[in-house]
């Protein structure tokens, strides 16, 4: 009897061994695959989601819009708060002015891919900042933080941007993960300088958006995948998936806020929508853009975008009461 009981625990201890072991083996693979910088992305990006235009019309805007971009902008350094080198590109207006939007890029892009942005608010006579995330673009870093950590490099950003101008009067502005970045700086204790936050299809969280390319991409539930990357993602990058949630920072939010999203968005569910959204506690405005795939909106909607955009910003409280 003692003999088959040994048996019987030597089989399940050896089970559960495998178990552990396959469960690294797979939360390791998708922690490459969705974080690690240098891994091909292609099955997790269905582009053209991110923000690549098609027409022939959008290909000539772009050209002259890249063609302006390259002759205006500089390049800046600074370090984050945990000592990697971050790089942006900087664009003073032409006309002296105090407004500044710095824009945050999506996920595996950079900010050369936001010179769309960068005119339209330089039209609306701000300067401009356009980070490259940490570990995309220029900038330093071996894992992709999904606006976590990233959230910490937007505070860095905006108090360089007002040590350089004290008087500056701040626009957060993102897309798809630069989206969840700037909503993930909402929760961060900010100057009164930053005056609203808009942000375009940023995610509730990273785990709901991971669990959901999980399921759509590969057909595989949450558990228990999902709990094996986010160990091995803390031992990696040093936060869990579980942490990088974008509503509860949102509810600790002072600043006035605009949310964007488009009906027909498959890599980021329009559902989150009105999570964010809800989740909300300041002066705040919502625009569902029918028919708008992922980072289409702006592409879909056309002037009413940026006409919901300049007239949100011209309407938000002068000040913020800092937490």
């Amino acid at each position: 009897m003692k003999k088959k009981y040994k048996i019987l625990v030597g089989i399940i201890v050896s089970l559960f061994v495998l178990f552990i072991g396959a469960g690294f083996i797979a939360g390791n693979y998708f922690y490459n695959l969705a974080l690690n910088p240098q891994s091909d992305k292609s099955a997790v990006l269905d582009a053209p989601h991110n923000l690549i235009d098609s027409n022939p019309n959008e290909v000539k805007e772009k050209e002259a819009r890249e063609t302006w971009f390259n002759s205006h902008y500089e390049e800046t350094t600074i370090q984050s708060v945990d000592q990697l080198k971050l790089h942006a590109y900087s664009i003073k207006n032409q006309n002296e002015s105090n407004k500044w939007a710095i824009i945050f890029h999506g996920y595996s892009s950079d900010g050369l891919q936001m010179t769309k942005y960068a005119k339209h608010f330089y039209d609306m006579g701000y300067n401009v900042l356009i980070p490259d995330a940490r570990g995309h673009g220029k900038s330093e870093g071996d894992y992709i933080g999904m606006g976590w950590h990233d959230r910490l490099d937007v505070v860095s950003w905006i108090d360089n941007t007002v040590q350089l101008n004290n008087d500056a009067e701040i626009v957060l502005f993102g897309v798809s993960m630069g989206g969840a970045t700037v909503m993930m700086a909402s929760g961060e204790e900010l100057p009164t300088n930053v005056k609203a936050i808009i942000e375009d299809c940023g995610y509730s969280s990273v785990w709901d958006e991971f669990s959901y390319q999980l399921k759509e991409i590969f057909h595989l539930p949450a558990f228990p995948i999902m709990y094996f990357a986010s160990a091995v993602t803390k031992l990696k990058a040093d936060y869990t998936l579980g942490e990088a949630d974008t509503v509860k920072q949102v509810a600790k939010s002072q600043t006035p806020m605009l949310f964007i999203h488009g009906s027909n968005d498959t890599f980021v569910p329009s559902s989150m929508l009105n999570e964010v959204y809800d989740a909300a506690n300041v002066p705040k405005e919502k625009l569902l853009v029918e028919g708008a795939g992922h980072g289409r909106a702006e592409n879909v909607a056309g002037a009413k975008y940026w006409e919901t955009i300049q007239s949100f910003i011209s309407t938000v409280p002068v000040t913020h009461t800092i937490h």
